[in-house]
């Protein structure tokens, strides 16, 4: 079965590559040359890049590669994805525009009819026509442009043109988004069981850094700095922290020891931590300072605190244990859970928890990837209810891959509790 998907795959990603050269050089060009031969190397050296940067950063290649490939291979992703996308949309642009020059051609057809063409004088007896040979020979015929060739021509190259600005400026502007570090969102969330001396209580939540090649030290140090800009009373970084080993990324994370909040600072796994060896960055945020919740929780004096390891760490004997971080509590006092993967409310409204906070969705992204993020999560971002069980999901400070977001910009959350006595 992986085998078929793995066929299908490639065979879509062949048939969009095709298509994408096709209609931005074989199209733009009148003939076989150097610019479609030079389309092929761009499509084919940006997808080699794009490959090479994901293989790179799985298989913890040297470091120094991970870096040389993570920005033109990722960014090759995004740039791929919006180019395909604005091509398509150029499907219909493109009949339109034909229309408009055959009209404005019939047009200046019409004005030109009125006017009488001058009669050609004779051709002096003996005289040869324009290119005859000095022996009769007739001459060598000459390649002509049909006025309907041309018009095809600019349309391919009108379309053609919009399609990359729109997909460089797309992507630039996405990029930007993520580089320039996350903006800060409020939410309040009522819960009938706060007392009332915790009403207006403020949770900094936070998710998905993404640690990476693309997103260091100087990203880190961002987050830290507007989470820190909020005076939260507590931190909760709800997983996917990095992409990579605390050997290669360690220093990156280094920012974090200065996360400052009157009750604390606490960290559960997401998915990528299992990439990156989970139980060594579970050290290492222990070191700087930050409470790992691996299916645990402690009592804060106003609610409880608890906290799952992702559903990722099941492959490692690790999975969440919602008994073992959830049973024997006094069930009237509220109850606020930190789970990576909003699909984890299910189990977390069975164990009487009043608010799950989460990540892993990144809002999608990615536009159109919000869809996608919908078909497999029962929340992509904001705040919904499951009986008596609220579920908060962020889409997270960073990016995975493309360090890009279209539709989805970054957020950190500050959570206000609210009492409802």
């Amino acid at each position: 079965m992986l085998i078929v998907f793995a066929l299908l795959a490639l065979t879509l990603l062949a048939a969009a590559n095709w298509y994408l050269w096709r209609r931005l050089f074989r199209d733009t060009t009148r003939g076989p040359g150097r610019a479609r031969r030079g389309g092929a190397a761009l499509l084919a050296g940006g997808w080699a890049l794009a490959i090479g940067a994901v293989v790179a950063e799985r298989t913890g290649a040297p470091f120094w590669l991970q870096r040389v490939l993570a920005w033109p291979g990722f960014l090759w992703l995004a740039v791929s994805v919006y180019l395909l996308l604005a091509v398509l949309a150029g499907e219909a642009v493109r009949p339109l525009l034909r229309r408009l020059l055959e009209r404005r051609a019939r047009a200046g057809t019409t004005a030109g009819a009125a006017v009488a063409p001058a009669r050609p004088e004779p051709l002096p007896v003996g005289a040869r026509a324009a290119g005859e040979a000095a022996d009769g020979t007739p001459p060598t015929p000459v390649s002509v442009t049909t006025p309907e060739r041309s018009r095809r021509l600019f349309v391919s190259r009108a379309v053609a043109g919009a399609a990359a600005a729109a997909a460089l400026g797309t992507v630039g502007y996405g990029t930007y988004g993520v580089l320039r570090g996350p903006r800060v969102k409020r939410v309040t969330v009522p819960l009938a069981k706060l007392p009332r001396a915790a009403h207006g209580y403020r949770i900094a939540v936070v998710s998905d850094i993404h640690l990476s090649p693309v997103l260091g030290r100087d990203f880190a140090q961002k987050v830290v700095d507007t989470i820190n800009g909020t005076q939260p009373d507590l931190i909760a970084v709800v997983g996917d922290l990095v992409d990579g080993s605390v050997k290669d990324l360690g220093p990156a994370a280094a920012p974090l020891a200065r996360l400052k909040a009157r009750h604390g600072s606490y960290f559960v796994t997401g998915n990528h931590e299992y990439f990156s060896g989970a139980a060594q960055w579970v050290e290492e945020v222990r070191r700087l300072g930050l409470d790992p919740l691996e299916n645990a929780r402690t009592e804060l004096p106003w609610f409880d605190l608890a906290g799952v390891n992702d559903i990722a760490g099941e492959s490692e004997g690790q999975g969440p244990d919602f008994a073992k971080a959830l049973g024997d509590r006094d069930t009237a006092r509220a109850c606020v859970l930190l789970a990576h993967q909003p699909v984890q409310i299910h189990d977390a409204v069975r164990h009487g928890v009043d608010l799950q906070l989460s990540g892993h969705t990144h809002g999608g992204q990615l536009w159109p990837g919000n869809f996608l993020a919908a078909a497999a999560n029962p929340t992509v971002a904001g705040l919904e209810r499951y009986g008596d069980t609220q579920l908060y999901v962020s889409r997270g400070a960073g990016a995975w891959g493309p360090p890009t977001r279209v539709g989805a910009p970054s957020d950190i959350t500050v959570v206000e509790l609210a009492s409802t006595h």
